[in-house]
């Protein structure tokens, strides 16, 4: 049985409350908006939408660096939500931690493959 003392206690598991449910809203929010952008950028665009054209829409720096802004919340909305399944449906401890591991090692192989195509456009 855990003990708790006064106001400090020890969080176990993956209930962390409102900070990761409200990381998860703010990142969906965000990540929304960026589609709503390039939908409106693509309808916005003249003739057809060829490699040139999809290739301008991200050439700007401030789509760069919104779009890598992007990757980056996307990479901790998966994360958070990849970690509570393994947390809340994982019971055995070794087997949870390699899917952890693993989900870390494919969300930064992820993120390197989408920077290497994002700054190469």
């Amino acid at each position: 049985m855990a003990v708790n003392y006064g106001t400090k206690r020890i969080v176990v598991g993956a209930h962390y409350g409102l900070r990761d449910w409200l990381s998860q809203r703010i990142t969906a929010g965000l990540m929304a908006l960026f589609t709503i952008i390039v939908v409106a950028q693509v309808i916005f665009s003249r003739g057809p939408i060829g490699y040139d054209s999809w290739a301008g829409i991200f050439a700007a720096q401030w789509m760069k660096v919104l779009t890598f802004v992007v990757i980056v919340s996307m990479l901790y909305h998966v994360w958070v939500g990849m970690r509570d399944i393994w947390m809340d449906y994982v019971q055995p401890v070794a087997i949870r931690l390699a899917a952890q591991i693993f989900t870390i090692v494919w969300l930064v192989a992820c993120a390197a493959w989408a920077i290497q195509v994002l700054w190469r456009l």
